[in-house]
């Protein structure tokens, strides 16, 4: 339920008042703050929640407005967070015979897939801070221009970087001091940055994508959404799918022993009971 906290008290559909009739019975609550805390009785929506968590101080430009993400990616994870509390509950009541409250936050969940961010912060005590398409912690593993648009190459060790300039026929910087070690990279970040996109701008995107597979440097474009669903890796996953003829996107998951049901819709109220 995702009803703001107490809301479904007074109809007496509470975890507390159900329990009573099923001890077994697992209730998980989706709200913006949880059910403790000074902010619990606030309404929360996800554009809200990415801002008071930290992602969007992080994302965008070094120079420009904080942004958020372009989908509304707080109440995506805090449902992946929640289907995994309510199986290792499953999985609990299976010992203990007993359900359980499950008190899920958007902020909470918000807060911990910071992740890296967030221990660059608690290890340093210094927040981190807007770095547009640089990695904070690695580079080159960016965005860079090619003749005609741009793509992502993230390398993530010293072979790659050397690889990467042997693509580039860059082989000084291969070897120059400045540059050996990932450290010695991101103390040096701009001047590296800019003499790398002096090469890579003389590239066809596919051609620079299609040499840094070759050496074994990852790479990839920036697809919109046609060029997504026309991309050979998910024509052959089968992501998209369709259901009485209207196109949608299949769950992620795949199974060695089991078979997804894709011809059919969520099931009506009371139809698996």
């Amino acid at each position: 339920e995702n009803f703001k906290v107490g809301g479904l008290a007074k109809y007496g559909f509470d975890y507390d008042s159900l329990k009573q009739v099923n001890p077994r019975l697992l209730y998980c609550s989706i709200t913006g703050f949880g059910q403790t805390g000074p902010y619990a009785h606030r309404a929360g929506y996800d554009y809200i929640i990415q801002g008071m968590s930290g992602f969007m101080s992080i994302t965008g430009d070094p120079d420009g407005m904080p942004q958020r993400a372009g989908v509304a990616i707080t109440d995506i994870f805090t449902g992946v967070y929640a289907t995994t509390a309510i199986l290792a509950a499953l999985r609990m009541r299976d010992t203990t015979g007993q359900g359980q409250h499950i008190d899920m936050s958007l902020f909470d969940s918000a807060v911990s897939v910071m992740a890296n961010q967030a221990l660059n912060y608690l290890s340093t005590g210094t927040p981190p801070v807007r770095t547009g398409n640089y990695h904070p912690n690695l580079t080159p593993y960016q965005v860079f221009e090619c003749a005609d648009g741009h793509i992502i190459i993230a390398t993530g060790n010293d072979a790659q970087y050397r690889r990467l300039c042997s693509v580039l026929n860059l082989d000084d910087m291969a070897e120059d001091p400045k540059y050996l070690r990932n450290s010695d990279r991101i103390a040096n970040r701009e001047d590296m940055t800019e003499r790398l996109t002096e090469r890579t701008k003389t590239f066809a995107k596919d051609a620079l994508l299609s040499a840094c597979e070759d050496q074994g440097i990852p790479a990839g474009p920036i697809n919109d959404m046609a060029e997504v669903f026309a991309d050979p890796q998910v024509i052959a996953r089968g992501m998209k799918v369709e259901l009485d003829g209207v196109p949608y996107v299949r769950s992620p998951f795949v199974f060695s022993d089991a078979e997804l049901t894709l011809n059919r819709g969520a099931p009506k109220l009371g139809e698996d009971n």
